[in-house]
């Protein structure tokens, strides 16, 4: 899998967090991930599909954390997930990759996006929309952790 290709999903999620939230991720090492189960307890999938290329994306977000972020953006913190943070989980997944998107457009890469699907609750799973190799990049925080899964068909 391409890193030119990648990085600009992080960058992105890295950019809205920073710019929205006032919070910073510390990335992680990239790994192959083997298996549909979701690492966190709220993810956003959305699907991408351009003349070069056919692929998912999915940001996975740990309860407190993601809770967290929904303080910093809205000024109201939850005490558990619901339907208010699901919604910001799908506006975040819509600004990370309409962020990498316009990275990718000034390397050349084009792509449509889907409107972005929200799974929560323990031990979910992601079903990416290819079958390609899946790569998993974690981002550490003060309160917890989240996921960048990419997944595309080569």
């Amino acid at each position: 899998m391409n890193v030119n290709f990648i990085n600009p999903f992080l960058e992105s999620l890295l950019n809205v967090l920073q710019t929205m939230a006032n919070m910073s991720l510390t990335p992680g090492k990239p790994n192959l991930k083997k298996d549909n189960l979701a690492k966190g307890d709220v993810s956003g999938l959305i699907g991408m599909v351009g003349p070069q290329t056919k692929g998912s994306l999915s940001i996975t977000f740990e309860e407190p954390l993601i809770l967290e972020i929904m303080n910093s953006m809205l000024g109201e913190k939850p005490s558990s997930i619901n339907e208010e943070v699901t919604d910001l989980v799908g506006e975040i997944t819509n600004m990370v990759t309409g962020g990498a998107k316009n990275l990718l457009g000034d390397k050349g890469y084009e792509f449509e996006m889907a409107t972005p699907i929200v799974v929560s609750g323990k031990g979910h799973t992601i079903a990416h929309k290819s079958d390609g190799k899946k790569i998993i990049m974690p981002f550490t925080s003060n309160w917890g952790n989240a996921y960048i899964e990419i997944c595309f068909e080569s």
